[in-house]
């Protein structure tokens, strides 16, 4: 490519790559994958308390419930664990809308 005055430019292609550690982009995803799932647990487990008190489930219903709640919540405990990361890394920061999770 030639500039105005004639002298000659290089224009190197642009780059479609993106140097990445591959060590970074695994803990990444896994934050975002476990942030989601722990965002599905909690809207799930307030549907089930919803259930609960409104007194639309048998007390076996409601056992189940709890049971199936409680060993969610651990295997939530051990991914977190296994990836190295906490319940607060799950809580993204979406900005001036707050964080994803509620903070109770």
């Amino acid at each position: 490519m030639s500039t105005s005055t004639g002298e000659h430019v290089t224009v190197e292609p642009p780059r479609w790559r993106i140097a990445a550690d591959t060590e970074t982009i695994e803990r990444d995803l896994s934050r975002l994958v476990l942030t989601l799932v722990e965002l599905i647990r909690q809207l799930v487990e307030r549907q089930c308390v919803r259930r609960m008190e409104q007194g639309g489930l048998s007390d076996e219903q409601v056992e189940v419930l709890g049971v199936t709640l409680m060993r969610l919540e651990e295997a939530m405990g051990d991914l977190c664990e296994r990836f190295g990361l906490t319940p607060e890394d799950l809580n993204l920061d979406l900005g001036p809308l707050g964080t994803l999770l509620p903070t109770s």
